[in-house]
């Protein structure tokens, strides 16, 4: 009786050389994403000459608790009007004329219960240590858009252009330093007018 020929055998070991190829090629081309988390420009540490005084009218305190619930100076307010009294605070423009915080550009109700000017003006954001991330950067979003929105309207006062697009077009490592220089007096200018001075106070645990 004729015996059956065996079935031919797989080399196992070329598969385990293409399986290792396809490993280091995926290792080599695959990008894994990062949290950037959120761009910010710190000031120097620098020791103060004297004590700073910072009048509480000075200070716009923002609250998010563990609930998303969002308090603005002890108000009980939706995030779509936070933006709106940010501004309001930011632009209100309370010290008298004459005085030497005195601002002639601002367009607020220049109440004396609230902020003196820009340059005193101060945000105080707060938040609980279970406040929802996606919640925490929506409130930051609406406050720096504050300052930008503010920003914009001085650049269109001043130079007929839009403080966002001025600034973008001079971080763009593209643009020539010749109109960098041109825009940099100007990006700055406005800046001073509505200084970004937003603090992030310590986290509650309650």
């Amino acid at each position: 009786m004729a015996r059956r020929a065996g079935a031919p055998e797989v080399n196992a070991g070329s598969m385990a050389d293409i399986a290792f190829l396809l490993l280091i090629f995926f290792l080599v081309t695959t990008t894994i994403e990062t949290d950037a988390g959120l761009d910010r420009m710190l000031p120097p540490i620098e020791p103060p000459d004297q004590d700073v005084v910072i009048k509480q009218k000075n200070i716009f305190q923002v609250n998010i608790n563990k609930n998303g619930q969002l308090l603005a100076d002890d108000e009980l307010i939706e995030i779509a009007d936070l933006r709106e009294k940010a501004m309001a605070f930011l632009d209100n423009g309370g010290a008298p004329q004459g005085s030497p915080d005195y601002c002639s550009y601002c367009k607020g109700t220049r109440d004396a219960s609230s902020s003196d000017s820009p340059a005193k003006a101060i945000i105080s954001l707060k938040n609980d240590r279970e406040t929802k991330y996606s919640t925490y950067i929506t409130v930051q979003n609406e406050l720096v858009g504050a300052y930008n929105d503010l920003r914009d309207r001085e650049a269109q006062r001043l130079y007929g252009q839009k403080f966002v697009d001025m600034e973008a077009e001079y971080l763009n490592p593209e643009t020539s330093d010749e109109v960098k220089d041109e825009l940099k007096e100007k990006v700055q200018r406005i800046q001073e007018l509505f200084p970004q001075k937003l603090s992030e106070a310590e986290t509650s645990t309650n």
